[in-house]
């Protein structure tokens, strides 16, 4: 299910995205939710469509360092960082319209 995300990981979360030049969109996901496979084609289709911020995955199951780090307690959860720090997070799938118009402001 990882698809054209790219993935990081408790190892690589630091560089990937706390020290990104752009805000970073991270999907916290597993392959067992459901929900997860749901929101997964809206972000691939919205990382294609969006070059003023990126967006990676990370599977909780293989990197629970970061999740609890991070409080993620339900997935999907989707973080959005911007230099380094969490400026929005969404829990839950949602439709592509509501997701991009929740994450509008921090991006703004």
């Amino acid at each position: 299910m990882t698809g054209k995300l790219p993935d990081v990981t408790d190892g690589t979360f630091q560089s990937e995205v706390l020290e990104s030049e752009q805000p970073v969109l991270v999907d916290f996901w597993a392959p067992w939710c459901g929900p997860c496979r749901v929101v997964h084609p809206i972000l691939e289709e919205m990382s294609a469509e969006r070059d003023e911020f990126r967006i990676v995955s990370i599977n909780t199951d293989e990197n629970q360092e970061t999740a609890v780090r991070y409080d993620v307690l339900s997935i999907p959860t989707l973080i959005l960082f911007k230099d380094g720090v969490e400026a929005k997070r969404v829990i839950g799938a949602m439709p592509k319209r509501r997701l991009e118009s929740e994450l509008e402001p921090a991006l703004a």
